[in-house]
């Protein structure tokens, strides 16, 4: 973007689209000012803060994540060390947030030391300060050989505490179905949880402790999916969805493209009739249905393929509409066309021209000379002028 090369000075040199994204800027920072001052100078949680000012947590999150992003990582301790705050991550390579990484250290480092093997995860926890629950939590996902390996160790040495450890079976059972739909198809874990009526923070934290390699391939799956092309309805996205229109947007414009498939009014007329923005449903109508506006257009090309539709225009479904009683009146009774025009509130000109182009044996029928190309059309008006 333009505006971040340029000195204050260079105000003149913006854009209108970046002076509007300016003014747009500003009008958000106003917005979030109280909630971003109570996150700066006080030590509430960001749930807390939307609630007060009445805002959304998710939103609230996501600004201070773009434009406070330096609040943030000094509130979780994060040094940035003379970098972009936008360069800094919150997690690391493997998934672990730094905040709980720096804090669990200790503590899983015990855990692998031969020092504290006579002691259990949870005396460990208890030694270092930490919860004990969310210590062995966070070892199942990001240190399970640890575990895996310390077990070992203490039944070596013969001071197992001999508790059975992994999946318990009613939890497998729970949640074998969701796994199973998880696994053989593109779902996201939200959707899966709703259809298959188990909790969302449960299954995932199964998934976590106990489908480590599963949550891996759709990771894969994701990234390649980000890296792929031109986006296609249906495919998966990077972070997980479908690229296809939200269930809201689809119910929202339902009504308007049932009349745009079905009827030959104009889209003036059924943004009229629906009260959708006019918009708003054209730019729904060329992004998830273009073969509809190619079959509404006359123009007979695949869905994908890059065309001006304005100008590749043939037989319009609502031309053809409007002239389909006159065209139909002709063929059973011919007689001029000017009377036929005039008849219907048709422009006669208008009205020979499309069918010279659209019905040319009906043309021919009725005696009209076929459409004389521009240039020699022009040269022949210009001569009768003379």
């Amino acid at each position: 973007m333009q505006e971040s090369r340029l000195s204050i000075e260079d105000l003149t040199q913006l854009s209108a689209k970046e002076r509007s994204r300016i003014r747009q800027r500003y009008a958000l920072h106003r917005r979030y000012e109280t909630a971003v001052a109570l996150y700066a100078d006080t030590n509430t949680s960001i749930r807390s803060i939307a609630a007060e000012c009445g805002e959304s947590e998710h939103a609230l999150r996501a600004y201070l994540r773009r434009y406070w992003r330096e609040l943030m990582l000094r509130r979780y301790g994060i040094e940035t060390e003379g970098k972009d705050a936008q360069e800094v991550p919150f997690y690391t390579a493997d998934g672990q947030s730094c905040l709980a990484h720096r804090k669990y250290k200790e503590a899983v480092q015990a855990c692998d030391s031969i020092r504290y093997i006579d002691l259990n995860v949870s005396q460990v926890a208890r030694k270092f300060g930490v919860n004990a629950t969310a210590l062995a939590n966070f070892m199942r996902v990001h240190y399970s050989e640890v575990l895996k390996r310390r077990e070992e160790y203490r039944i070596r040495l013969g001071i197992s505490d001999n508790i059975r450890r992994g999946v318990r079976p009613d939890c497998r059972e729970q949640y074998a179905a969701a796994v199973e739909l998880y696994r053989t198809t593109d779902m996201s874990v939200k959707a899966v949880a709703e259809q298959c009526k188990v909790s969302e923070g449960g299954f995932l934290q199964h998934l976590r402790f106990y489908h480590r390699d599963l949550l891996k391939e759709k990771k894969e799956t994701r990234r390649q999916a980000k890296l792929a092309g031109k986006k296609k309805r249906g495919a998966l996205l990077g972070n997980g969805r479908k690229y296809e229109p939200l269930p809201a947007t689809v119910q929202k414009y339902a009504e308007a493209l049932a009349m745009f498939r079905d009827t030959a009014l104009t889209m003036k007329e059924i943004v009229r009739r629906t009260g959708v923005p006019a918009e708003g449903f054209r730019f729904y109508l060329h992004k998830w249905h273009r073969a509809l506006v190619l079959e509404r257009s006359g123009i007979v090309a695949a869905e994908d393929a890059e065309l001006n539709i304005a100008r590749s225009r043939q037989r319009m479904k609502t031309v053809a509409a409007k002239y389909a009683e006159a065209i139909e009146s002709l063929r059973q009774h011919p007689r001029p066309v000017s009377y036929v025009a005039r008849e219907f509130g048709h422009h006669p000109e208008v009205f020979r021209s499309y069918l010279r182009k659209h019905e040319p044996e009906l043309a021919a029928r009725l005696g009209l000379r076929p459409a004389i190309a521009g240039k020699r059309k022009t040269a022949l008006v210009s001569d009768a002028e003379k």
